[in-house]
C-alpha cells in the first residue's frame, strides 16, 4: 500500500528519480530533461476511455505549450509494445514510458489500493506532477480529469509566468 505521507510532501521537492524505457525501448531519464518544464503524467491504462481522452486531449493541446520550454510524458505500468500501439492508434505526439514494475509509480505515491464493486486491488491513481526545469515538483494534480487536465497545467504555466 502507498505511503500517503509521499504524495503530500512530494511539492516543492526535487522530483523522484525515473529511469524507463519508452515505447521504442529506448531509456528515459527525468534528469535528462533538465532545463525544460516537464509534466509527467500518470494512467491506468492503454486504450482504456479515460486514459484515451487524456492522451488525446494532451495531444491536441501541446501546441498551446510553443511559448513555453515544455515536454510531457505518461506513465502507466503497460509494455513497449502496448504503448506503441497506443500511440500509433492515436496519433500521439509524446513518449510514454513502462513502469512495468510500478517502482516510479510507488516512489511518486500513485501506486494505490483502490476499490471497484467491493474488489480492493493496487492500481494507478490519475495523478500528474509538474516539474521545474531544476527538477522540482512545482504542482501536484491529484485524480486529474482526462479532458481538462492539461489547461489545466497551461493556465498554471501561465500564472507562473515562465
Amino acid at each position: 500500500m502507498v505511503n500517503k505521507k509521499i504524495e503530500s510532501e512530494l511539492e516543492g521537492k526535487k522530483a523522484p528519480a525515473i529511469k524507463l524505457k519508452n515505447q521504442h525501448g529506448q531509456d528515459f531519464s527525468l534528469k535528462d530533461h533538465l532545463g525544460s518544464y516537464v509534466l509527467i503524467y500518470f494512467y491506468h491504462k492503454d486504450n482504456t476511455p479515460g486514459c484515451t481522452k487524456e492522451a488525446c486531449s494532451i495531444k491536441d493541446n501541446l501546441k498551446k505549450f510553443k511559448n513555453f520550454n515544455f515536454k510531457v510524458f505518461g506513465i502507466s505500468p503497460d509494455d513497449e509494445k502496448r504503448h506503441l500501439n497506443f500511440i500509433e492508434k492515436y496519433k500521439l505526439n509524446f513518449d510514454l514510458l513502462c513502469d512495468t514494475e510500478q517502482k516510479v509509480a510507488n516512489s511518486y505515491g500513485v501506486w494505490v489500493q483502490k476499490n471497484m464493486y467491493g474488489k480492493k486491488y493496487m492500481g494507478v491513481q490519475r495523478d500528474s506532477f509538474l516539474i521545474d526545469p531544476k527538477g522540482k515538483i512545482v504542482k501536484h494534480y491529484k485524480k486529474v480529469k482526462p479532458e481538462t487536465h492539461i489547461l489545466d497545467v497551461l493556465n498554471d504555466l501561465k500564472s507562473m509566468e515562465v
